[in-house]
This record gives structure tokens, C-alpha cells and sequence, in this order.
């Protein structure tokens, strides 16, 4: 009998168009067309006028320390993105409109969205609020009509516009989903990578982060063809024998990996930026506050998400930008605010605390359903935590 055929492999990176920007657009139709950055306070809400009017915040007249969530492509137009400091954002666009973040929106939105791709292709690897990758394989459709159908689908379900990269392998349709947008579709076959990928930057491949690129840059390689020229040999000697390796095949456009459609969460945490560094003595009371608060709220999250987490940690930035993370790994599992405090507690002991804070956040991971934990035997010695 003969083997079966397996369907050519297709898969879609489906990404959200300046998602959280297009969803407050839909809230604001007015600002269509203008530069907007979201990421302000509360403050920063519109506020309706005697006339009926809205008055919308202006980024010029923002003072914090505040990032952007996302930007519309207007405002990126001026030089603007998601991860600036808005107080720099307001020198390249003092009158781009600032509007605070909405998250409740989004996540409707987000709900929406997945659930009209599902209805047409189930197989889906959920990549966080506005992203996706969807297993096309087994549909008997031609691609660029299905991509039609989701986008359209997409749009019926939220009023909103997405842009679809098509092709063998999670990372070259990741590549793909960005070089029509907004509201594109690319669809790449094997045989296109050297006239349509290789022309790209290097850093334009998902995994080759800022301190890779700039490596890579040191050695005379800026573009994916000059990184797909490379000898393997010398990816290996610079950037070791696991990650070397990698980067050979992500610049010939090989991606064995299959999708993740697991849905179970690997974490649950909180952070929180302060609006002044805080300093551990002199601000205890306010971090002491602002710490048990985190704990807490990552008690609830986990209780409402039915799980109890093994392990504990905490992340710090300080003023000067430098990050340390400690964790701690429990006896027993908890989803109980208290507990979740005691850890991070012990988990801060553990980091200097002379530098005043920027950030201070608290994370639960390790995670288990609720109900699976339940039914675990016992410790024989339930080991405490260290004084």
C-alpha cells in the first residue's frame, strides 16, 4: 500500500494593523488620518467640552516617564514607535494626539479576531494579543482566496485590518506579514528566498535582536544574503555552535517547527514602572505598597485563570537601566496572595538595593491547573521558606 501524501505546508503569520491604535480609532473616528500614540495616563483620557466636542491630550504637553504601546503609521511616519519614552516621542511629533491605553479593548478585540480565524482554520498557535499563526495544510483552498477570506473575516469581526504573510514555515511568513502593511497578503514560496527575503536586513528575521545585529554588522553582514554567505563555520566560532547553526538556516529560510496550539500559559505577572525612581529606604513605605498590590493582583489573575504556580520571581530595573531578575521555587504550589508575597519578599533579599528603582515587577510561573495540583500527594516535610 502506498505511503500517504502528506499536503504541501502552509502556514500564515496573521498580524493585527497597529492594533491598539486601530481599535482606539475605532472609539475616536476623528483621528483617523492623524498622527496618535498610545500610551499615556488616565489623565491623558479625552475630555468632552461644553460644545459636545472632544479635547484630545497633545504628546507635547505629556511629563513622565511613560513608553509607547503603539503608534498609528502616521505617527510612525514621523520617526515614532512603540518602546520610545513619549517625552522623547514629543520632540519628533509634539501634536501627535496621546490617548491611554485601553486594555480591556483590546482584548475583546483580540477575542474577536482569533475567533473568526478559527471558525475557518482551527489549527492556530495564539502569539499574543494581536498576532497568530495558522496551519493552512489541510485546507483544500487556494491560498490567495483563503487569505481573502480570513482578512475578510477579520474585518466583519472587528472593523479592523490585518496583514497576512503565506509560506512554508513560521519564520519566513513571519518575515512576510510585514512587508505589505497595512491590509496586505504575501505569499513566499522556497524558491523565492534569494530574490525576495536575502534582499532584506538581517535584523528582519524574528530571533536577531539589537546586540546580534550589531555583531553580525561587525562582521560585514547587514543583509540576509550577506548572513546566507556566511560560512557556517565562522556563525559557529562567533556566535557558538547551537545559535551559529541557527542562524544559517533562518537565513536560507529553513523552519522545521511545528505550531504550538497548546493553550496553558507558561506565566502570569505584573509590573509596574514608577513615575520617579524610588529608593528602597527612603520610599519603603510607597514600594512596600506598590509591591504587596503586585502580589496580589498576580494572586487574583492566577485564581480567575484557574492555576497555582511552583515558582516565584521578581524583576528590578534601576535608574540606570540595568535589569535583575531572582526566582524562587516553592514546596507546594499557590495561587495564595500571601504566599506569593512571602516568596517575592525572600526573592528580593537577594538583589543589592542601593540604586534606586525604575521598575519593580512580580512573577508567577511554573504553572499548574488548579485542580491537577489539588490531587498531588504531599510533601512528607513541607519545607519553609529561608528567613
Amino acid at each position: 500500500m502506498p505511503a500517504a501524501v502528506l499536503p504541501e505546508r502552509r502556514i500564515a503569520h496573521l498580524d493585527m494593523d497597529a492594533f491598539f491604535a486601530s481599535v482606539e480609532l475605532l472609539h475616536y473616528p476623528e483621528l483617523r488620518g492623524q498622527p496618535v500614540v498610545v500610551g499615556g495616563r488616565s489623565v491623558d483620557r479625552p475630555r468632552r467640552q461644553a460644545d459636545g466636542s472632544l479635547h484630545f491630550a497633545r504628546l507635547r504637553d505629556y511629563v513622565g516617564r511613560g513608553v509607547i504601546t503603539t503608534s498609528t503609521y502616521e505617527a510612525r511616519a514621523l520617526g515614532v514607535f512603540s518602546g520610545m519614552g513619549l517625552m522623547k516621542a514629543a520632540q519628533l511629533a509634539p501634536d501627535a494626539i496621546l490617548l491611554p491605553a485601553n486594555f480591556d479593548a483590546y482584548r475583546d478585540y483580540s477575542r474577536r479576531f482569533k475567533a473568526a480565524v478559527a471558525a475557518i482554520a482551527p489549527c492556530i498557535e495564539d502569539r499574543g494579543i494581536d498576532e497568530i499563526y495558522i496551519d493552512l495544510s489541510h485546507i483544500e483552498e487556494a491560498t490567495l482566496p483563503l487569505a481573502r477570506r480570513l482578512k475578510a473575516a477579520v474585518l466583519a469581526a472587528t472593523g479592523l485590518t490585518c496583514s497576512i504573510g503565506i509560506s512554508p514555515n513560521k519564520l519566513l511568513s513571519k518575515i512576510c506579514s510585514d512587508l505589505d502593511k497595512p491590509d496586505g497578503i504575501t505569499v513566499l514560496g522556497m524558491e523565492e528566498v534569494p530574490t525576495r527575503i536575502w534582499p532584506l536586513a538581517a535584523k528582519k528575521i524574528n530571533g536577531i535582536g539589537p546586540k546580534a545585529n550589531e555583531r553580525l554588522g561587525q562582521l560585514g553582514i547587514h543583509s540576509i544574503g550577506d548572513l546566507a554567505a556566511a560560512p557556517p563555520e565562522m556563525l559557529v566560532q562567533h556566535f557558538g555552535r547551537s545559535t551559529g547553526a541557527w542562524l544559517h538556516r533562518a537565513a536560507h529560510g529553513i523552519d522545521e517547527r511545528p505550531l504550538s496550539t497548546s493553550r496553558e500559559p507558561k506565566s502570569i505577572s505584573r509590573e509596574s514602572t514608577f513615575s520617579r525612581d524610588l529608593h528602597a529606604r527612603h520610599d519603603r513605605a510607597e514600594l512596600s505598597e506598590i509591591f504587596t498590590g503586585m502580589c496580589l493582583r498576580v494572586a487574583d489573575d492566577l485564581a480567575r485563570q484557574g492555576y497555582v504556580a511552583r515558582t516565584i520571581g521578581i524583576k528590578l530595573r534601576y535608574a540606570d537601566f540595568q535589569s535583575v531578575t531572582r526566582d524562587l521555587t516553592l514546596a507546594v504550589p499557590t495561587a495564595d496572595g500571601a504566599a506569593i508575597r512571602k516568596a517575592a519578599g525572600e526573592c528580593l533579599k537577594r538583589v543589592p538595593l542601593q540604586q534606586r528603582l525604575r521598575l519593580l515587577g512580580v512573577r508567577a510561573s511554573s504553572l499548574l491547573p488548579a485542580a491537577a495540583a489539588a490531587a498531588l500527594p504531599a510533601p512528607l516535610v513541607q519545607a519553609e521558606l529561608p528567613l
